[in-house]
């Protein structure tokens, strides 16, 4: 029986076996453009295939653990989990298979899946192409042999970033394609490169292209939108664009000439090429700019709005502290002088009806709430406080404990907790006491939901797992608690408890296995459940059937997933 342990990215081997996988996850997936521009990311929504490591020979199995491809191999790659096209490597010889063990798109030279950069996961490839090579030169096809483009690249490569593109090289000059070959941007620079702005869940489609070109004085840079129109020519000494600045139609770029900083909304000049330096602070949208080694701040218009009169300025929240051989001034976002202590900070929260206010003045920095009028709402007291949703924060004392305050200081959570957060994409709240590991789950308006000693907390895509050795409760992202049916509703036999004893039963409750395991876990997308007796693991498929005899055993703590029997 093969074992896929609960740590990511770690697979334990049993039998001297090892199945390479991570678990599926759906992303996000865009068409762009028209015509021959257009093109679709693949999605890989479950993995139907995985690849069979024994004796360091490679082969590939499906999920339900039958043998695809026999053991044989020195390496296999597959581009697509879901598709069966598998890149098999043997004595320095290179063939593609398909699930019937065929030979494929055998009328192309060296056919290789096209490498993510930086990335390593089983997700590391171009999804839908191949990159082949003819006489010295490549192009690209698809996974049904068809010719996309004629191989007349030096090299293609994926354009970091930006899926679904491709970077190519043609005579010593870098250019784009995408992933059906239609030509992006013409291979005529020296360097293409992304420029790295993105926004939720890592989406690089409003990205745009950074070109050089080699001169006799060095490279020069310029830029492309994300509609591959040139906005600047090639004829600066670096270009970049401020991230951090939300804005799919608009561009902001910091570009150096001749050692002179500017700034520039798409073609357009907003400050122009005469400073040192200039760096965005998000928090208030505004540039601190440095001309002969004195600071001054501008809008995002390139109003200058503080003098460059400072030998520093310091950005703490939402002001600004200005510093001459007069002292320090205060200025707000608009470029306001402010009365505020300097020792004084206040930062914005994602509720504009909150800000945290932070004094520094004694030996320690002491926390408290106001309301977006100044009002004291939280006492200057807390050693922490961050905002948490409606009007609940998170707060702790000296003893670094944490809890939760309302905004009229009223504890809802006591302050006696080693960790303290909020469930990802949910309004629960989640606390563990390192003393007995109780974990402990809140709802939305904080009452207790659930606690539970020695437990571990795990979140599923559709609901939340509490688990200790002695029971397992299940919650979806609402706070409501299921039973392990609905948790599961594809599975056929569920997990049965009677006194400390483990069993399984069908959906109406009817013993189909009979309550005889120390521990046993719900079956897993592979058929298999996983159980338990004297510290030893094995497994039962949906039949009921004990096909691996608990033999095996595990460091504490590991909750063992089996993936198929090894004939």
């Amino acid at each position: 029986m093969l074992v896929k342990m609960k740590k990511r990215y770690v697979f334990l081997i049993v039998a001297i076996v090892l199945i390479l996988a991570v678990a599926a996850s759906v992303t996000v997936y865009f068409i762009f453009s028209k015509n021959k521009e257009e093109y679709e990311i693949a999605k890989v929504n479950e993995y139907k295939y995985f690849i069979l490591i024994q004796n360091n020979s490679y082969g590939v199995i499906d999920k339900k653990g039958n043998t695809i491809i026999d053991v044989q191999y020195d390496e296999i790659k597959i581009p697509n989990p879901e598709k069966a096209i598998f890149v098999c490597y043997k004595d320095d010889k290179k063939i593609v298979l398909n699930e019937r063990k065929e030979q494929i798109l055998t009328e192309y030279e060296e056919l290789e899946p096209i490498r993510f950069e930086n990335v390593s996961s089983s997700l590391m490839y171009e999804k839908s192409v191949l990159k082949y090579k003819k006489d010295g030169k490549y192009g690209i096809i698809n996974f049904d042999g068809k010719k996309l483009t004629k191989p007349i690249y030096d090299e293609i490569s994926c354009l970091q970033y930006k899926e679904g593109e491709l970077l190519v090289s043609k005579e010593g000059k870098y250019g784009v394609i995408n992933i059906n070959g239609y030509e992006l941007i013409k291979p005529e620079y020296d360097e293409v490169s992304i420029d790295e702005y993105y926004v939720g869940n890592g989406d690089y489609k409003y990205s745009g292209y950074i070109v050089g070109t080699k001169t006799q004085e060095g490279y020069r840079y310029g830029y492309l939108n994300d509609k591959r129109q040139e906005i600047l020519k090639p004829e600066y000494n670096e270009v970049s664009r401020v991230s951090k600045i939300e804005d799919n139609d608009n561009s902001y770029l910091i570009c150096a000439k001749n050692g002179q900083y500017g700034l520039y909304k798409n073609e357009d000049v907003i400050i122009p090429n005469e400073y040192q330096s200039i760096t965005f602070d998000e928090s208030n949208k505004v540039f601190v700019i440095e001309k002969s080694k004195k600071y001054g701040i501008s809008d995002m218009s390139g109003k200058l709005i503080v003098p460059i009169k400072y030998s520093q300025i310091d950005i703490n929240g939402i002001y600004m502290y200005a510093q001459d051989d007069r002292g320090v001034t205060v200025y707000d976002a608009k470029g306001e002088q402010a009365s505020l202590n300097q020792d004084v900070k206040i930062l914005n929260t994602s509720n504009e009806e909150y800000k945290i206010k932070i004094n520094t003045s004694d030996q320690a920095t002491k926390y408290g709430v106001i309301n977006k009028s100044g009002k004291q709402l939280i006492e200057q007291k807390y050693n922490y406080i961050s905002y948490l949703f409606n009007n609940y924060f998170m707060a702790s004392y000296e003893n670094g404990k944490l809890g939760v305050l309302d905004d009229k200081e009223e504890v809802k959570i006591e302050l006696n907790n080693d960790s303290l957060q909020q469930i990802q994409e949910t309004q629960l709240i989640q606390t563990t006491k390192a003393e007995n590991k109780t974990v402990t789950l809140y709802s939305k308006n904080l009452n207790k939901i659930c606690e539970m000693q020695n437990a571990t907390l795990e979140v599923k895509d559709e609901f939340i797992k509490i688990a200790s050795d002695k029971e397992v409760k299940y919650f979806d992202k609402n706070g409501k608690e299921l039973k392990n049916t609905e948790a599961y509703p594809n599975n056929r036999l569920f997990v049965k408890v009677e006194g400390d004893k483990y069993g399984f039963v069908d959906n109406r409750g009817n013993k189909v296995v009979d309550c005889k395991y120390d521990k046993a876990y719900e079956f897993n997308e592979y058929g298999f459940a996983a159980v338990k007796i004297d510290d030893k693991w094995g497994a039962i498929n949906e039949q009921g059937q004990e096909v691996a005899e608990p033999v095996y055993k595990f460091e504490e703590g590991v909750e063992p997933s089996f993936i198929r029997t090894i004939l």
